[in-house]
């Protein structure tokens, strides 16, 4: 169960320019100005929104070398918990971040915690990254019953077989020296019981 006053999300933060409008994997602008027909999955015609395209070709994405994921990954574990919020699990990727948190539900409230974290991820990396690091804004989906967490913990814990960096709470046992990891349970199960 959540702590009162706060819900379980699963964040999604991308590098600078990663997802640029007009991407051919589909896109949409912040409160949908624009919005693509496709997805990432059933990506638009190619000639759809080339003028966007070649209006951002001069933007490089950022990329998060695979020898700093995990002091990304770790600046998030540790600012997440000085803030007090509970993390089950991050993934760091080359142009993206998921972390499975439990977050003030308040309107905004959320998408400004992640933003605090940002912030100290930037800071920790500054100079060794040779351009801005984060996109503007995240994705902040609620988490919807205990099977919508267990699908999402095993989602962002598979990204570690795609290259990222993961920390997750089951190998967090005093292994990072921040105590036992907590009781989480939603809807009367165990985030861990009948598989993840």
């Amino acid at each position: 169960m959540p702590l009162p006053g706060k819900a379980w999300f699963h964040v999604t933060i991308g590098t600078y320019a990663s997802w640029l409008p007009g991407d051919t994997r589909g896109f949409r602008t912040r409160h949908h100005r624009i919005h693509s027909s496709g997805d990432h999955r059933h990506p638009p015609p190619q000639e759809e929104h080339a003028g966007l395209r070649r209006r951002h070709a001069d933007r490089q994405a950022t990329v998060i070398p695979s020898h700093l994921r995990e002091t990304v990954g770790r600046t998030f574990v540790d600012h997440l918990r000085r803030l007090n919020h509970r993390l089950l699990v991050i993934s760091v990727s080359g142009m993206h971040a998921h972390l499975l948190v439990e977050l003030p539900k308040a309107f905004g409230t959320a998408d400004h915690e992640i933003g605090r974290c940002k912030q100290a991820v930037a800071l920790r990396v500054r100079g060794q990254i040779d351009q801005k690091l984060w996109a503007k804004g995240c994705g902040v989906k609620p988490i919807r019953d205990a099977g919508h967490q267990r699908n999402t913990l095993a989602y962002i814990e598979r990204h570690g077989h795609e290259g990222a960096w993961v920390w997750s709470f089951r190998g967090a046992v005093d292994q990072d020296g921040g105590g036992a990891a907590p009781e989480l349970r939603t809807g009367g199960l165990s985030v861990g019981e009948g598989g993840a």
